[in-house]
Formats: structure tokens, sequence, C-alpha cells
């Protein structure tokens, strides 16, 4: 890929000149935690050939983030080899370095950055990215490059914060053509031959990622998922199997849970193990071929999650209801002293412990997989605002349970999927109480249109043996 093609998804962060000398050009893998199609990396290596260096990848996983825990810790790991074989087949030094206690040290990244010509990593909107691209670049002295390598048509093309699916569609439309185009990574021109960082490397293998997750001084009571390995080459394996198994059914079956016609993809890209652009350049190839459309899918893949990248760029607080349509904040504040009956506590809810066997069944699929089905997940929202004292403790609560069980987690996808619940990116519906003119689901609907019976039955056995029927193997 071209450095002009490049350069509009790139923001300097600091005003500091190129360091020299210089032993290197450093990636700072937070979010993008791969190496095919990967913009901030290709930007890298543009930037290392021209100030003819060699490239240093640095990866990191430390103990203090929000709601540390063996599930988050080992998806992360899992994906560490993949990124380490993929470093050396490109010729890129790389370090992964995992801090283990919060006691240890916390400046390898600043260690590493002493040698280094200029630093590149990922414009990200939300998570420990987005603080860390506020805090790091005054403390450094030397270039901080941040790239959007996370959607397709870049971030910085959409000017103002768009309102719902329709005011960003036919923009997104209109650019889709430049983008969605086959991505080659650039070549570097010197391979990676020093020293620097060894001592800070932490080696992950498939073996030792049990006994390094158990080293750590995390959250152990939150077991690793059922269902999702992590890694390029596990995304690149449920990407293969949604495309000859699902992908022609999507349109038809995707709000039908026990079908499993989805792409199961989300934990991957918020991890950054996969692109979206590869996703959906394989998904469009793949129907091309096929002689079908993969429409509905590019439009979930693509405008929709890429609305939820637009809110969280243009919003300071994604975890609040101040940013939500006025109409929406009006009939919430209108509805706040209503009764509530049932109501139950965060922990009653973390336990799956209500009178509604649907939603205690999706609360057990986020315990278990480490995600929810996206229809059934509306519902399981839309119930914790009803059984909640307020607004804000039904949102509260349900960040918290993502935070703590979800793969795809402290993602724009799960903010703006969550305050959908609360009326963002939706329209006024009939009144009734408790919501107002939010949209409202109910448990009968639910029966009507799924297959629950199949889900309650699913996610039963889950439960009793310990064992996803429907994880690839």
């Amino acid at each position: 890929m071209e450095f002009s093609q490049l350069e509009e998804r790139a923001r300097a962060l600091n005003e500091h000149p190129v360091r020299t000398p210089a032993n290197y050009v450093l990636y700072w893998a937070q979010m993008n935690r791969r190496i095919s199609h990967n913009h901030a990396l290709a930007y890298a290596i543009h930037l290392a050939n021209r100030l003819d260096l060699p490239l240093l990848i640095y990866e990191g996983l430390t103990c203090t983030y929000h709601e540390a825990n063996d599930r988050l810790h080992t998806f992360v790991l899992e994906g560490v080899p993949d990124t380490a074989a993929g470093a050396a087949k490109l010729g890129a030094g790389y370090v992964f370095h995992l801090r283990r206690r919060r006691a240890d040290r916390n400046d390898a990244l600043y260690e590493l950055a002493q040698h280094a010509a200029a630093l590149v990593t990922d414009d990200y909107p939300t998570f420990i990215a987005r603080q860390h691209n506020a805090r790091v670049p005054q403390k450094l002295n030397l270039p901080y490059i941040v790239v959007d390598s996370s959607c397709v048509v870049p971030m910085s093309r959409m000017e103002k914060r768009e309102y719902a699916a329709y005011t960003i569609r036919p923009k997104i439309n209109r650019l889709l053509g430049q983008y969605l185009r086959p991505f080659v990574m650039p070549k570097l021109k010197h391979h990676w031959t020093l020293d620097a960082g060894r001592h800070l490397h932490v080696e992950v293998t498939a073996a030792n990622i049990p006994e390094l997750v158990a080293s750590c001084e995390i959250d152990h009571t939150i077991l690793p998922s059922l269902s999702y390995r992590g890694g390029s080459s596990e995304a690149e394996r449920h990407l293969l199997h949604f495309l000859k198994s699902n992908l022609k059914r999507y349109a038809t079956d995707r709000n039908q849970p026990a079908a499993h016609a989805t792409s199961s993809m989300s934990p991957y890209l918020h991890f950054g193990h996969i692109s979206s652009l590869e996703v959906a350049l394989r998904a469009r190839d793949y129907a091309l071929e096929h002689e079908f459309s993969a429409d509905e899918f590019i439009e979930e893949l693509v405008v929709r999650r890429e609305l939820a990248f637009n809110y969280a760029r243009f919003t300071d607080d994604v975890e609040s209801l101040s940013h939500l349509p006025d109409w929406a904040q009006a009939t919430l504040a209108k509805h706040a002293g209503d009764p509530r009956d049932p109501v139950y506590t965060p922990a009653e809810l973390e336990l799956a412990q209500t009178h509604d066997p649907l939603w205690n069944a999706s609360q057990r699929e986020l315990r278990l997989r480490g995600k929810i089905h996206g229809y059934y997940r509306m519902y399981w929202g839309k119930k914790i605002i009803e059984w909640s004292p307020s607004p804000e403790d039904a949102l509260r609560v349900m960040i918290d349970l993502h935070d703590r069980y979800a793969l795809d987690g402290r993602d724009p996808n799960t903010y703006t999927g969550i305050l959908w619940c609360f009326g963002l990116h939706d329209r006024p519906w009939t009144e009734r109480p408790i919501f107002g003119m939010i949209r409202w689901m109910s448990y009968d609907g639910m029966r009507r249109k799924t297959n629950s019976d199949a889900y309650l039955k699913e996610i039963m056995m889950m439960e009793r043996t310990g064992i996803d029927p429907f994880r690839l193997q």
C-alpha cells in the first residue's frame, strides 16, 4: 500500500521532529494485534524505509487494566505466537512484554522509545488505547503518530457525529469503492538484527499460556471462553467457516441465535486479530464467486460498525447517557420515577437469577462464551433497563458485565449497542411506563420471532457439560 493512501489515516499527537540518530522505528500494537491488513504497521514500515532503519514491533499486556482477568488475558496471549511469527516473516523485530504484577516495572514502552526515531501506534476511540493516546505523547521526545486501521472507510472521512445509520450510510457508500480494495503490505528494506528489547521479551507458546496467566495479579474467577480462542489463525478459521457455511444464509437467519448464522468475528475484530477490511473483502469476493449477495453482512460490518466508531470518536464519554438524542434523554427523565417491579440487584443479574428464562440464558451465554448473540443482547439490555432502579443504574450494570465477561467489550460497537437500548441511533416509539418513547422488547415477542427453546437447551447443555457444541474444532 502506498504511503499517500495511509497519510489520511494518520495523525501526529505531538510536534516533536524525528529523532536522530536512532536505531529503529517503533510500532506499538495496542489494539490491532496482527500483521495482515494493518494500516498502522504499513505506515511504520514506510517510515522505517524512508529513514533507512529497521522496524521493531512492541506488544504489551499489563495486569492493571480495568477488570483484568483470565478470560481476557488468555485471549490476548493466544494471539501472540501468530503475531511473533508474522513479524519474523516480515523481517521486523518483535517484543512482547507481560507485566505480571502491579509492583513490576511499567516503563517498557518508554525504554524502547528512547532508541526510536518515531513511534507509530493505533488510532482507537475507546478503552485503554484512547487513554494512552491522550497522555503518552507528551511524555516522549519523538513523533507519536496514530493510524486508523480499524475501519474500512477512515474515521477521518466523517467530519462530524452522525445521527443514525441512515445518515452515515450514503456517505460511506459514496466512499467505499476507494477503500474496499486489496491490501498489499510494503516490504521492509532493513531486516531486524538488533538485540534491543530482548530482556523485556516474554516468550509465549500455546503450552505455557495457562502458566503465564496464573502468574499474573488479575481476577482468576473469570475463566477463559468455552467457545473462542484468540489469534489471527483462529480468526481466519472462523472467517472461513462463516464464508462456507453461513454467509449465504446470513440475511435470513442472522436474528435466529440458535441457527448460528452470524460470523462470530467480534472478539477478533475487537482485539485486532483480524481486520474489518480483510473480512469485508473476503465476504464480497466469496459472494461474487458463488453468485449471491453479501450486502446485508457488509451493511453490519461496515455501515453499522463504523457508525459506532464515529460515535466514539466524536463523544467525550461513551459510558454516559448524556450524549443520547434529546428526545431519548427527555423521555427517560420523564419516566425516571416510574415504579419498577421486579428490581434486581447487580449481583442477581450477574448470576442470571431473574424470573425470565430467556434473559437468564443470554446472561449465561455471556458468562460461558464471552459474547451474546446480537439480537438477544438487545433484549438482554432492554430488560436490565426495566429491572433497574434508574437508567443510570442499568447502564452501569450493562457496561460492568461486558467489562468482566465479554471478549468484544470496551469496543465502540459494544458501547453503541448498549446505548441503543436507551435510544441511541433509534427513533421514538409509542410511549409506555419506564421506557417512555424508547423501544421496548417483550419476552412473548422474542418467543414468537426466534427459536428460543432451542437456544435455552443449548445454553443449558453448555452449562451442564462445560462444552460448547458449536465451538470450531
